[in-house]
């Protein structure tokens, strides 16, 4: 079987000139790509205790709710702006090439619960601090958080860990 790099393909210049855009639509169109990257990332956090996998769209719900579900825990979505149906609460960020708002259910996560980030990629970090941010805005507890991809050089996911106090 392959490492799980040689299945994400990298596209020059997406979304704009000078990025280099990691592509998992790979790994997920391949069934022992998929395999390993699910079990791979379930395995990271097998010792962890949670009660519930966060993810934002879309790949953190392809790759959360796989793990989620194998763990009986619930899945709960963080969205774009504008794409949920109840009060929600939101935070806005940089991105590498721009600004984004995520916004979550309010009654999503209690206070106190132990949650997990589920994501296919970090780059600088700052979807996932604002992640991290949101869910402690409702009294969770981030206490882990898993990426397929963190992109080297960056520092992404010690920025995000860093900010929460880990």
């Amino acid at each position: 079987m392959k490492a799980l790099e040689e299945y994400v393909r990298s596209i020059p210049d997406f979304p704009e000139k000078g990025i280099i855009f990691r592509d998992v639509t790979s790994v997920l169109q391949d069934a022992d790509g998929l395999q390993l990257a699910i079990n791979t990332m379930q395995e990271k956090v097998s010792d962890l205790d949670y009660d519930v996998v966060a993810g934002p769209e879309s790949r953190g719900f392809i790759f959360g709710t796989p793990i989620a579900y194998n763990n009986h825990k619930p899945f709960v979505l963080i969205r774009k702006k504008g794409k949920l149906p109840c009060e929600t609460v939101e935070k806005s960020y940089d991105l590498e090439y721009g600004q984004a708002t995520i916004e979550m259910h309010k009654d999503s996560i209690k206070p106190g619960q132990k949650v997990l980030i589920v994501d296919d990629l970090i780059a600088t970090g700052g979807t996932t601090e604002a992640m991290i941010k949101l869910i402690e805005s409702l009294g969770g507890v981030v206490v882990g958080v898993v990426v397929l991809i963190e992109l080297a050089g960056l520092k992404g996911l010690e920025a995000a860990i860093t900010y929460s106090g880990k």
